[in-house]
C-alpha cells in the first residue's frame, strides 16, 4: 500500500519535533551572571528560551547571540535589566546575528557603545524593551539604541528609548521593516529610517528629542536608494532637545525642534500624523546637505506626499544658520513645513503655510534661498504604498505575549 504525505504534514512533524526538543534556560542575577548569561546564549540551540529572572545583571562586558531561532525572554523592561555600567570594552550591549530571533521582556541599561544591535539578521523582533542611558542626554552615551541593520523582515513593536547619542530606534539598510507602538524621549533622533526599503512607522510616541521621526537616504552605503517608507499615526511633539551628537554625524545636522524629517529619500508619505510644538518646523524636506564623491547618490527627495496630518504650533525658534533671518522674511516665523526646493514631485496637502526655499541643487547654501509659498507641480497623489506585512510566525510571536487586556484592545 502507497501512502501519501502532504508537505503540510511533514512540516508540522518537523515542526512538532523541534518544538519537543526545545527547552528553556533559566539564568538570574548574581557574581556570575555575565559568564552564566553568555554560556547559554552560546549553548541556546534552535527553539529554545533564554528566559531571565527578575533582577540586575550587573555585567561587564557585551553579549552576543549568533543561534537561530532562539528567544531571548525577560519578565519585563523593568523587572529583569542588563546594566552594563561597569562595561569594560566599548562594544554593544547586546550584538545578534542569526535569523528567527525573538526579543522581549528586558530592559539594556548604560551600554558603552549600541544597545542592542542586530546584524544581517532576517525575522528579528524587539517586543517590550527599554533602552536607556541614565543620566540623560549626553554625547558620550552609545549611538543607537534599537539598531538592526542589514536585515529583512525587522518589527520593533512597543519598545522605549531614552537617551541616545545618535538615534534612538534606528533601522538601516533593511527591508520589510515595522516600528509601531514605541516611545523615544531625549535622543537626537527618535526613530530613524535609513537606506532602507519598505518600512511602516506608525502609533508611536517621539518627544523631547532633537529631531522626532528621521527618513534619510546618505551616500557611501553599500544600499542605497531608501524608498517605500511610510510615517502615520504618530505623536510627535516638542522635539526641541539640543543637540548632542557627537562631532561629525550627520544626525548632527538635524536642527533641534524638528518633528519630521525627509532627507533625500524616495516615495516617502507622511499622513495622519498629530506634529505640535516643533520650534524649527513640524516637517522639514530637504536634499542632502554635504559634498559627496559618490557617483551613483542622488542626494534629492523623490515623490514625498504629504497629506492629512494636524498641525499645532511650530516653527517659533529656527535651529539653523540664517533660521532667524528666514524666519523674519517670512512675517516672523517659519512655517509648519518647510521645504529645502532640491527635490522633485513633491507633494503637500496639509491645509497649513508651507514654503519652498527654491534652492535648485542640494547642496547650496541658505543664502541662495528665495522663499515662496509652496505650490505642486503635479496634481496630489495621495496615498499610494501598501502596508508592510510581516510574515505571521512573528505576529503570532508578540501576540503569544499579550495580557488579556491588551488582547481585548
Amino acid at each position: 500500500m502507497k501512502y501519501i504525505v502532504s508537505a503540510a504534514l511533514i512540516s508540522g512533524l518537523v515542526l512538532s519535533a523541534t518544538s519537543a526538543y526545545a527547552k528553556t534556560i533559566n539564568v538570574a542575577p548574581g557574581p556570575n551572571a555575565q559568564e552564566e548569561l553568555q554560556e547559554a546564549l552560546i549553548l541556546a540551540e534552535k527553539g529554545d528560551v533564554v528566559e531571565l529572572a527578575a533582577g540586575k545583571y550587573v555585567l561587564t562586558d557585551g553579549l552576543s547571540l549568533d543561534v537561530d531561532g532562539v528567544t531571548i525572554k525577560g519578565q519585563g523592561d523593568d523587572k529583569s535589566i542588563l546594566d552594563f555600567s561597569n562595561q569594560q570594552a566599548s562594544g554593544d550591549g547586546l550584538l545578534v546575528t542569526s535569523d528567527d530571533v525573538f526579543l522581549t521582556g528586558f530592559a539594556v541599561e548604560n551600554s558603552k557603545g549600541d544597545g542592542i544591535k542586530a546584524k544581517g539578521a532576517d525575522q528579528i523582533i524587539f517586543s517590550k524593551i527599554r533602552v536607556e542611558w541614565t543620566a540623560g542626554p549626553d554625547e558620550k552615551n552609545g549611538a543607537y539604541g534599537i539598531y538592526p541593520v542589514e536585515s529583512k523582515n525587522v518589527l520593533v513593536d512597543s519598545v522605549q528609548v531614552y537617551g541616545a547619542s545618535d538615534a534612538g530606534i534606528y533601522v538601516g539598510q533593511s527591508q520589510n521593516i515595522i516600528v509601531r507602538y514605541s516611545i523615544v524621549k531625549n535622543n537626537v533622533a527618535g526613530i530613524e529610517i535609513e537606506n532602507s526599503y519598505g518600512a511602516d512607522v506608525y502609533f508611536n510616541v517621539a518627544t523631547e528629542n532633537t529631531g522626532g521621526i528621521l527618513v534619510f537616504d546618505l551616500p557611501d552605503i553599500p544600499q542605497q536608494g531608501g524608498k517605500d517608507v511610510r510615517v502615520f499615526n504618530n505623536y510627535v511633539i516638542n522635539n526641541n532637545t539640543k543637540n548632542f551628537a557627537p562631532e561629525g554625524n550627520i544626525v548632527g545636522t538635524v536642527p533641534a525642534g524638528t518633528g519630521v524629517m525627509v532627507m533625500s529619500s524616495r516615495n516617502v508619505e507622511v499622513f495622519e500624523n498629530i506634529l505640535d510644538d516643533n520650534a524649527t518646523s513640524n516637517i522639514l524636506v530637504v536634499g542632502y546637505p554635504n559634498q559627496t564623491k559618490d557617483k551613483n547618490y542622488n542626494p534629492r527627495p523623490i515623490d514625498v506626499r504629504i497629506f492629512s496630518n494636524r498641525h499645532g504650533n511650530a516653527g517659533y525658534k529656527g535651529d539653523f544658520p540664517g533660521s532667524d533671518a528666514l524666519a523674519q522674511a517670512l512675517g516672523g516665523s517659519l512655517p509648519p513645513i518647510l521645504y529645502d526646493g532640491t527635490g522633485e514631485n513633491i507633494q503637500i496637502s496639509d491645509n497649513v503655510p508651507a514654503i519652498t526655499l527654491n534652492i535648485s541643487e542640494a547642496g547650496r547654501p541658505l543664502t541662495e534661498a528665495m522663499p515662496s509659498p509652496f505650490a505642486s507641480d503635479s496634481e496630489f497623489e495621495g496615498q499610494k504604498l501598501k502596508a508592510i506585512i510581516m510574515p505571521t510566525q512573528m505576529e503570532d510571536k508578540v501576540a503569544s505575549t499579550l495580557s488579556l487586556k491588551e488582547k481585548a484592545q
